[in-house]
């Protein structure tokens, strides 16, 4: 047993085990962004499964668009507002709940217009007949007070402006005072006069999270020690004629936690209870938006819509009048919409409290997902080093994968909320903590196997041997492969020209962005002998698009050669030797790939007459002065690419004659009708000359000049009217067939 510990503590169990206890000491802490996750994922719930709608006692009068259109802009006077209000409740409304804070007079009362007038030289007569007239406001109230209204208001932190008052009492079972609650200083409030007249008064405020989404409604708030209803408590409140709202305090009901501050647990507001957060929140389920919950107000106001129609809509309904329209809306974010009127809100959290349909995170909730921290990891740090990395990774997903199923369950079955988050990183944070350590440690296992051979190997082996260390044995294989040959042009006279410092940092400025262009393309990198760079494509690893990996890779170098030759001369940080020119030969075909070498020394390296054919192709490029050669067979493998035959050739060494061609662009050059006439004229001018038409070869050089010296082979034209001159002055034998032969490799 002693030595099991002992084991524990010297593997990564104990690292598993100090992040275990990391993550559960952040749950205990609950840092606001991991609580952020939380409340994404109950986003996520929300909007996979939202409250099914089912009709509830709850109407929203919406003031929108075509409201103003028809009754004009607002603010409209306090009679037309009155009027909308007494339609309502003629249609039996149970409580009319304004979402709208009537805080200023209203401006087209008839004693404001006589100010107005009066200041504008109007006759005394038509003065004193305004100022007899009654007042907006004056009857505004009288309406409200036949009604039965509660009026909104808003609390803020601003300087203080006023104090709210409840129309109805607030009784607390358990603490007197609930801290919990959130505390604003001041409200702006309806006219004292309106205010008065109103049956009740609840308020506006929501107060999104960090994030600015509304996922709970505040139904009580403090205004220094008085606490205060939402607008949908009073308008619930209203609507059954209760005379107070009994608020249960978590003291009060005997399930306050021991050292924690007393919460709220529910309210019972006439005959319904209502769970809420410690806060006095209600977690919100929203439903998708539903057209019969709104009518618009000016389906209220018209005189076409008959009493029994307004019977049908708002007998025995709470009410709530909100503006919708633009430049009067009140929006906020919920988990189902980015843009949701804050009236809808209060309607949504109404019908919640009507149907009894509550989100709820229970007091167990925490204890639960604090004891899935501790077992999930435990779990896994015991399981782990029995399992190995891909059945420990098996073991962690399906228990990822059961903490969320359980959590959805509880949310779309129960209505529970409980949070995955901490369980979840707990699961994520101790397989990986596990996983990441076993694997540095075989790679320290793999790390003394490099340093071991790297002096006597090449790295490419190495890397090969610490995979798989039954590769030391000598040997190799046949593989299609294509081969890359790269030379520096005139590289004995740089190399007069610099010293050996220079010339180092020369080739190190050249040759790395060759090579990353060989890698990006796939290439393996044989070796580098001096300037020339050797290079591979389809082993170790096949290639299935190696010939034209290749081409791209040979074209990609020349561009950027070019790039370089215009950037680096004017630096005084790199050795640049002027304008640098280079030669690439290509072929590809069959060749011995493996570890080549002695006992002693090896190298993953390739031979073969592919390999041999290649090199002597990029010494061409030396005499047909172009830049990318390539033998007939990697000619055949890339037939959309721009290419063009330079010769017949029997190379050193080899005694088949070789057609050899110049690469010259890929598939874009290729379909370009400048370069298929080109290539048409060069392929007619061989046919010629192999056919010792001399008249017919010379005529299309001449023809073909221009473009010849647009795409590079002015000088291999040039090649051509050389040996035509010769063979005029000497002809060839009979049995002459075209084939030119290399003295130079």
């Amino acid at each position: 047993m002693l030595n099991r510990v002992r084991a524990f503590f010297k593997g990564t169990g104990f690292t598993g085990l100090l992040v275990l206890l990391t993550i559960f000491l952040l749950q205990l802490a609950q840092p606001q962004t991991l609580a952020a996750m939380g409340n994404l994922v109950f986003d996520i719930y929300a909007r996979a499964q939202p409250r099914e709608y089912k009709p509830a006692p709850v109407r929203i009068v919406d003031i929108d668009e075509d409201s103003l259109r028809r009754e004009g802009q607002w603010p409209w006077p306090r009679p037309d507002v009155a009027r909308l209000l007494q339609r309502l409740a003629d249609a039996g409304a149970a409580t009319i709940a304004l979402d709208i804070v009537f805080s200023e007079a209203d401006r087209t009362s008839p004693g404001r217009l006589a100010d107005s007038l009066e200041r504008q030289g109007a006759t005394a007569a038509t003065v004193d007949a305004l100022r007899s007239l009654p007042d907006n406001d004056e009857q505004f109230a009288r309406s409200l007070a036949a009604m039965p209204t509660v009026n909104g208001f808003f609390l803020t932190h601003d300087p203080l402006r006023s104090q709210a008052v409840p129309k109805a009492g607030i009784a607390v079972s358990g603490s007197a005072s609930v801290s919990t609650m959130p505390v604003y200083t001041n409200a702006v409030l309806p006219l004292l006069r309106l205010d008065e007249a109103a049956l009740g008064g609840g308020f506006l405020t929501l107060q999104g999270d960090a994030d600015g989404i509304v996922r709970r409604a505040p139904l009580l708030a403090r205004q220094g020690e008085q606490i205060l209803p939402s607008l949908s408590v009073e308008a619930l409140r209203v609507a059954q004629g209760a005379g107070a709202v009994l608020v249960k305090a978590s003291d009060g009901s005997g399930n306050i936690a021991a050292g924690s501050a007393p919460g709220i647990v529910s309210l019972k507001i006439g005959e319904f209870e209502v769970p809420t957060t410690r806060a006095g929140e209600l977690w919100m389920h929203y439903t998708l938006p539903r057209p019969e919950r709104v009518v618009p107000a000016w389906k209220v106001l018209d005189p076409g819509t008959s009493d029994a129609e307004m019977t049908e809509l708002f007998a025995g309904h709470i009410v709530l009048v909100g503006a919708g329209a633009i430049g009067l809306r009140d929006l906020v974010a919920t988990p189902v919409r980015e843009r949701e009127l804050g009236v809808m809100v209060h309607a949504q959290a109404i019908e919640q409290m009507i149907l009894g349909e509550f989100l709820v995170r229970p007091d167990w909730a925490i204890g639960l997902e604090r004891a899935l921290v501790l077992l999930a990891g435990a779990m896994l740090l015991i399981l782990l080093p029995r399992f190995g990395a891909s059945g420990g990774a098996i073991l962690g997903l399906a228990m990822i994968a059961g903490v969320l199923a359980g959590s959805w369950f509880a949310f779309s079955e129960r209505g529970f909320l409980l949070d995955p988050t901490y369980p979840v990183l707990a699961i994520a944070g101790v397989y990986l903590t596990i996983t990441v350590l076993d694997y540095y440690r075989e790679e320290q296992a793999r790390s003394y196997i490099h340093k071991a051979f790297d002096r006597y190997l090449s790295p490419e082996l190495v890397k090969r041997i610490a995979a798989d260390p039954s590769q030391l044995d000598l040997g190799g294989e046949e593989r299609d492969m294509t081969v890359l040959f790269c030379d520096v042009r005139n590289f004995s006279r740089i190399s007069e020209q610099l010293d050996p410092r220079s010339i180092i940092a020369f080739l190190i400025s050249f040759l790395t962005p060759m090579c990353d262009i060989l890698l990006a393309r796939k290439a393996t990198i044989d070796k580098f002998i001096g300037d020339a760079i050797l290079a591979f494509w389809n082993a170790p690893l096949d290639d299935p698009d190696q010939h034209a990996n290749a081409a791209r890779a040979a074209l990609a170098m020349l561009d950027r050669l070019g790039q370089l030759n215009a950037e680096m001369p004017g630096r005084s940080d790199q050795v640049w030797p002027g304008e640098v020119g280079i030669g690439i030969g290509l072929n590809c075909g069959p060749c011995c790939v493996g570890n080549m070498g002695s006992a002693q020394r090896l190298s993953y390296s390739l031979i073969g007459d592919t390999v041999n054919l290649a090199s002597r192709i990029e010494g061409l490029t030396k005499y047909y002065k172009v830049r990318i050669a390539m033998g007939s067979a990697l000619r055949r493998e890339l037939p959309g690419f721009a290419a063009v035959e330079l010769d017949l050739v029997r190379v050193v060494g080899r005694d088949r004659p070789e057609a050899i061609f110049a690469l010259l662009g890929d598939e874009t050059l290729a379909a370009s009708a400048d370069f298929a006439d080109f290539a048409q004229g060069h392929e007619a001018m061989l046919v010629a000359y192999r056919a010792r038409d001399w008249k017919t070869a010379e005529r299309l050089l001449d023809e073909l000049q221009r473009q010849a010296e647009t795409f590079g082979l002015g000088a291999l034209h040039a090649i051509y009217r050389e040996r035509i001159a010769a063979l005029r002055q000497t002809p060839p034998p009979d049995d002459w067939d075209g084939v030119f032969v290399a003295s130079e490799k």
